[in-house]
């Protein structure tokens, strides 16, 4: 019989605030612009979560999955730098959870 083997899913939730949006039209081209870079970059798993009607928010779940908890820990953290990197507005949240599985 073979051994099972542990995984783990990280899952990030991300808040941000769009100041200089005034429509669904402006709030969409940077919050495209970084998550596309996210998900090119980290190879993880993106999506709007929250606040799809709402012009000056977003909020996005960040999944990563390894049978290496230190993997997607790591991963997620280097996520959380592209953001502040790359990111001219505000970050309202960053909410990491790592679950075994």
């Amino acid at each position: 019989m073979e051994q099972e083997t542990n995984l783990y899913v990280g899952i990030a939730r991300l808040e941000l605030h769009i100041p200089e949006a005034r429509s669904l039209k402006a709030k969409r081209s940077p919050t495209r612009s970084l998550i596309e870079r996210i998900r090119n970059r980290h190879q993880v798993l993106v999506t709007e979560i929250q606040h799809q009607d709402l012009y000056q928010r977003a909020a996005f779940a960040i999944c990563a999955v390894s049978t290496d908890p230190v993997d997607v820990e790591s991963r997620l953290q280097r996520v959380e730098r592209t953001i502040d990197e790359n990111w001219a507005g505000n970050v309202l949240r960053w909410d990491l959870e790592i679950i075994q599985c």
